[in-house]
């Protein structure tokens, strides 16, 4: 089974940003991919961005130019960039490897 360690979560100002990090235990990491999801209060988990593997990416399009995935194979991390922040970003943000590991999530709060 795969770690997977979220942080960088926080309170932000609508129009802000923030960029989340998930730490990633084992060489599998490399071959993997990896999403990011959120959950709000009473609504189910949502997928927010993916990466393969290879690098290619895919957007929810509720995030499509604001929201920017990575990967750095070598420190076995993926990264969300979110930026331009509003208040239905808040969530509980997860990472996710190959649809089976998850993190614990870290809480993202968009308010004034």
């Amino acid at each position: 089974q795969v770690q997977l360690v979220e942080s960088g979560g926080g309170l932000v100002q609508p129009g802000g940003s923030l960029r989340l990090s998930c730490a990633a235990s084992g060489s599998i990491f490399r071959i993997s991919a990896m999403g990011w999801y959120r959950q709000a209060p009473g609504k189910q988990r949502e997928l927010v961005a993916a990466i393969s593997s290879g690098g290619i990416k895919n957007y929810a399009e509720f995030v499509k130019g604001r929201f920017t995935i990575s990967r750095d194979n070598a420190k076995r991390t993926v990264y969300l960039e979110m930026n331009s922040l509003k208040p239905e970003d808040t969530a509980v943000y997860y990472c996710n490897r190959g649809g089976v590991d998850w993190g614990q999530g870290t809480q993202v709060t968009v308010s004034s």
